[in-house]
C-alpha cells in the first residue's frame, strides 16, 4: 500500500525526530515529497509505503502524537 499524506506539525513537535522514530517503530518506508519548516510550524508532504495495517498504524501513531494528518488522493 502506498499512501500520500500532508502532515502539519505543531510548534512543540518541530524539533522531535518524529519521522525517524516512525520508521524505527513501524515496518514502513517514508519518502518526503516536500516540506516547509519554520520556528512556528512544519508542513510535510509524505509518501508512506508498507502493508495496509502497518501504514494505518503509523498514521494512527502520528495523530496520537498530535500531528495533523490529511490523506491526499492520487
Amino acid at each position: 500500500m502506498t499512501t500520500k499524506v500532508f502532515l502539519t506539525f505543531p510548534q512543540k513537535l518541530i524539533t522531535e525526530p518524529i519521522l525517524y522514530d516512525l520508521v524505527k517503530r513501524f515496518p514502513v518506508k517514508t519518502n518526503i515529497r516536500g516540506a516547509s519548516v519554520t520556528d512556528v510550524i512544519a508542513l510535510v508532504a509524505l509518501q508512506i509505503d508498507g502493508k495496509d495495517a502497518d501504514v494505518e498504524a503509523a498514521i494512527t501513531h502520528l495523530v496520537e502524537l498530535g500531528v495533523q494528518v490529511e490523506r491526499l488522493s492520487d
